[in-house]
């Protein structure tokens, strides 16, 4: 805090009623003992809030306060300033009002008047601080302030040397290095985008990266050709891999702290025409500590899928392409099952989060351990659940059954477009229809599509036609729904959209299903079945979450066919 309006902002809160008299007399006499303001024992002790502290020193010192959360910034007052310096000193233009430039800084630098020379000598614009917290200045110069000025400078700084064939010194270069600087830029604005894949991709004349975010590939930095052997290298290096091999693919793990978080990044190098691509995804472990309740469930799934779960055996598969959550909502229930008087183990390829409390195996063919031959050990060490990562063949899928029939819970994914495809696909693979239907207990199939931007999401009435023509809940002689759709903002990157939700189709093996899979009856048959015992479709699913608001049309039929 500013020490000189410290005293200020206390009998402010008093007068705004935040703090008695008492508490304020109390944190006195601890202040005294421990050499402390008494506004740090009072946000320390957790009688006010660090938001209505600044809040309310804002106006002790005459200055407006922001709330940058809802704040909409005006990108032309932004540009005014290098994002380089912004970043650094922890300021964010805000806007031009009167001639002049608001900026926000926080209440320690609301006194700092060399500061304030600086940002007008840089802008040629006259300067007036606002105030806004420290933390959400920071996170919002990542949205508005993109990586590519800084990446530019970086680039132009690479040169043909840092490319060199001879790569022997690569390992000893300082963390200063330009490419050292590119490379860690890049994961920090991929990590702040909420990115999940990071893809460096050499082609004939550049470099490109792009960014995964939820789910949809956006171009993040176009860098010129010579540098892509230096950042290779540098991801490479980071990654533990063999920097002079370049004509087959490989394998690698890093750690970076970001803003004093742990993240790992799984790295993939392939050899293409115009050199090697690498592909980092982003692991972040707070994936791992969601509840279910989290993932977007409606009533009636989440009752039938926790139905499934809460049996001591039986099989639940998780069904879908690559990339729609499976593992993320398999790591969900592992965290409602875990329990100390519970023997959890693992097989997976690769173990991408580190659990605590779960026995985590990772598959290595090389040297022959496969999911088949990992899942035969697995059961000679005394599980209770299992979860495999994958059902590939038949020696796992039959595996897995009859652990399931032996007093085990397995958890596994398999590649099926819907719930009812996986009882097929497995007697496909070659397991008996009588085990398959005794085994099963439950299937998840499962979609991401994007969420729609809570700030800037827009109401409107869709025309009947459109509403005929992609089969959505509606009939001719009901009154028009209100919808939503994707409008824009600073806060989503100007893609109308943030976050994403699932959507799922939760089929339950009854004795019904159960007596069509014994006598081979066709994924259809199953499917009327199963709908028929009030299994909700996966499309219906995101019709109604289109009601609800939550996510748009578009986004449904995007990722359900």
């Amino acid at each position: 805090m500013v020490p000189q309006a410290s005293r200020e902002t206390v009998q402010t809160l008093l007068h705004a009623g935040l703090v008695t008299t008492a508490q304020v007399e109390e944190a006195e006499q601890v202040a005294d003992q421990r050499s402390l303001s008494v506004l740090e024992v009072l946000l320390q002790n957790g009688t006010v809030d660090k938001t209505d502290v600044v809040r309310t020193a804002a106006a002790s010192a005459g200055l407006e306060w922001v709330d940058l959360a809802e704040y909409a910034v005006d990108m032309g007052a932004a540009s005014l300033l290098p994002g380089d310096f912004a970043r650094r000193s922890s300021v964010l233009p805000l806007r031009m009002e009167n001639g002049e430039l608001v900026v926000a800084v926080s209440i320690r630098q609301a006194g700092n008047i060399e500061l304030k020379d600086d940002l007008s000598r840089m802008t040629q614009r006259r300067v007036r601080f606002a105030i806004a917290g420290r933390q959400e200045i920071n996170a919002k110069l990542n949205q508005v302030y993109r990586a590519e000025g800084e990446l530019h400078d970086l680039t132009s700084n690479l040169t043909a040397d840092e490319e060199a064939e001879d790569l022997t010194n690569f390992t000893e270069v300082s963390d200063e290095a330009p490419v050292v600087r590119f490379v860690n830029l890049l994961i920090s604005q991929a990590i702040s985008d909420r990115a999940s894949d990071i893809h460096i991709e050499p082609t004939e004349r550049e470099l490109r990266v792009r960014y995964r975010i939820d789910g949809v590939l956006k171009d993040a930095h176009h860098s010129p050709k010579n540098i892509q052997n230096g950042v290779t290298s540098r991801l490479k290096i980071m990654a533990d891999m063999n920097i002079a091999e370049r004509r087959v693919p490989q394998d690698g793990r890093m750690s970076v702290n970001h803003q004093g978080r742990r993240i790992d990044l799984r790295v993939a190098t392939l050899p293409t025409v115009w050199g090697e691509k690498v592909v980092a995804r982003i692991l972040d472990n707070t994936n791992t500590q969601l509840d279910l309740q989290d993932l977007g469930f409606s009533e009636d799934n989440f009752n039938r899928y926790s139905e499934s779960y809460s049996k001591p055996y039986g099989m639940i598969l998780a069904t879908g392409p690559t990339g729609s959550g499976k593992s993320t909502t398999l790591y969900a229930t592992l965290n409602q099952l875990n329990r100390p008087e519970v023997n959890v183990i693992t097989v997976e390829d690769p173990v991408e989060y580190r659990l605590a409390g779960i026995n985590q195996v990772q598959t290595n063919a090389k040297a022959g351990l496969t999911f088949a031959s990992a899942l035969r050990s697995i059961l000679r060490s005394d599980p209770d659940i299992v979860l495999i990562g994958e059902i590939r063949d038949h020696e796992t899928a039959q595996i897995a059954v009859e652990a399931a029939l032996t007093g085990h819970m397995v958890l596994s994914t398999l590649h099926t477009n819907d719930a009812p495809s996986a009882v097929t696909r497995l007697v496909e693979m070659g397991i008996e229809p009588f085990l398959v239907g005794s085994a099963l207990d439950a299937v998840l199939a499962q979609r991401l599509c994007r969420s729609l931007c809570e700030r800037c999401k827009e109401p409107y009435t869709p025309e009947p036609e459109e509403l005929t023509r992609v089969g959505f809940l509606w009939q001719p002689d009901e009154p028009l729904p209100t919808l939503h759709r994707a409008v824009g903002c600073s806060a989503c990157s100007r893609t109308g959209y943030r976050g994403r939700l699932a959507l799922h189709e939760v089929m339950s093996v009854t004795e019904e299903i159960s007596r069509l899979t014994v006598a081979r009856a066709s994924t259809d048959e199953i499917t009327r079945a199963a709908e028929a015992q009030g299994m909700t479709a996966l499309k219906l699913d995101g019709w109604r979450k289109v009601l609800l608001g939550r996510t748009s049309i578009e986004e449904v039929l995007r990722v359900v066919a």
